[in-house]
């Protein structure tokens, strides 16, 4: 079983991609808690599933979707769900940028 260890500086990574703001005694328990997480996905990847049938769900339930048709009633005019939109362009919401240039040189 290969090892693997997530770090402090891994989660400080983690959490300025998800704009997370941590606590010295946070960064320290999630790394001992994804190290756990890992350890535990590792032990499932080293079951022999060779010759087991594969399973997608096990209640028994069938399939209960719906024709994907539209439903006119329901539909919302564009008009009127931008009515109210601060800033517009071509029929579609304008919102601001969320990602800074910091997070994007983490991705």
């Amino acid at each position: 079983m290969h090892t693997v260890t997530v770090t402090q500086d891994d989660v400080k990574k983690i959490s300025k991609l998800a704009n997370l703001k941590l606590q010295d005694n946070e960064v320290n328990l999630f790394a001992e808690q994804f190290t756990k997480t890992l350890e535990v996905v590792n032990q499932l990847n080293e079951i022999d599933t060779k010759n087991l049938n594969t399973t997608y769900q096990v209640n028994g339930l069938s399939n209960v979707t719906r024709a994907d048709e539209v439903d006119l009633s329901r539909v919302l005019p564009q008009k009127i769900a931008l009515r109210e939109a601060k800033k517009t362009h071509n029929g579609f919401f304008v919102v601001e940028r969320l990602i800074d240039s910091d997070a994007e040189e983490l991705i």
